[in-house]
């Protein structure tokens, strides 16, 4: 069977990881939110130096005000999903996460400063 000309043979798969606030975060004191932030952002700053987290940031416009950010992990969504669970607002309620593997054609994305390449190569599964 041939090939569809417009679906790439093989693709890069990366782990995403989506930050939105729960409908029922608990609210806090803008001093505990404050530092909340601060052990938050010191977390992800942590695991982007052990080359965990490959890029992250937070999100401006957006069609869902639910959402908060996104970052691609360097490892399996498994593992994304347990350094999630350990962030500080994940684990204060004030964050939650959705866990993605996001497909793209093969070399269109470059992460200039992670230490390791990012992602992996797979072939279209068969609908066979």
């Amino acid at each position: 069977m041939a090939s569809d000309p417009d679906v790439p043979d093989a693709f890069d798969v990366y782990t995403v990881v989506v930050l939105r606030r729960p409908r029922n975060a608990p609210a806090i004191s803008d001093d505990a939110l404050i530092d909340l932030q601060a052990r938050h952002l010191a977390y992800r700053a942590d695991l982007r130096r052990q080359g965990l987290l490959v890029v992250n940031g937070p999100f401006d416009l957006r069609s869902d005000p639910s959402y908060r950010g996104m970052s691609i992990f360097a490892c399996d969504p498994d593992e994304a999903a347990r350094l999630s669970d350990a962030d500080p607002s994940v684990a204060a309620g004030r964050l939650a996460y959705d866990v993605l593997e996001w497909w793209v054609a093969p070399g269109s994305l470059a992460f200039p400063l992670a230490a390791a390449p990012v992602g992996e190569r797979r072939e279209m599964p068969d609908d066979d």
